[in-house]
């Protein structure tokens, strides 16, 4: 098994990046927010992995937090969620997003990720509620989650992608003191910008 890499950033792609460790170049999926978190080519860095082997194909992928790994982890335990899609949760959501909405049943934000629908959604939650709301700490509550699946909402309802949406939700801050208008509005500013 192979737990970690450390070493030297040879290439980085949209989903993957080659780190060369003592002469080997491993191969490393990763989400598009860990590539751009990575640094820049040529300099050391280090990433948590997780080795998914298959009969035909051995397969890295890395996360930049042991956190992000054992959601990874967590979210393929579950039927029909694979590494792929697995990756493709966390490229859409921030862990402590993802986290809360688990931990609170929030099945209608997780319907807004690409590859998620309602059956999924809510298998999600009904096999992961318990563990995630257990042996997570959770940041975020229920109603900011609410909240900005109605951001969420507004967004695509304006005709931007869930995965545009998405990306401009998680990087809104984290303040209890912005209104919904506020969040939308804050949204828009960053997809236009």
């Amino acid at each position: 098994m192979i737990a970690s890499l450390q070493g030297i950033l040879e290439s980085a792609g949209v989903d993957r990046a080659v780190i060369n460790v003592g002469g080997v170049g491993y191969l490393v999926l990763m989400s598009p927010n860990t590539i751009a978190e990575l640094g820049s080519i040529g300099h050391k860095v280090k990433v948590f992995t997780h080795l998914h082997v298959r009969e035909d194909n051995l397969t890295l992928y890395g996360f930049l937090s042991t956190d992000e790994l054992q959601l990874f982890d967590t979210l393929t335990t579950v039927s029909g969620i694979g590494p792929k899609l697995g990756l493709g949760m966390l490229s859409a959501m921030k862990v402590p997003d993802l986290t809360s909405c688990i931990a609170t049943g929030n099945a209608d934000l997780l319907t807004t990720i690409p590859g998620i629908g309602k059956k999924t959604a809510s298998r999600i939650v009904l096999e992961l509620k318990e563990k995630i709301g257990a042996g997570w700490v959770i940041s975020t509550a229920g109603a900011p989650a609410r909240e900005n699946a109605e951001v969420l909402s507004a967004l695509t309802s304006l005709g931007y992608s869930n995965v545009e949406a998405m990306r401009a939700v998680s990087a809104l801050p984290d303040d209890p003191a912005l209104t919904l208008e506020d969040k939308i509005k804050m949204a828009l500013q960053s997809l236009s910008g």
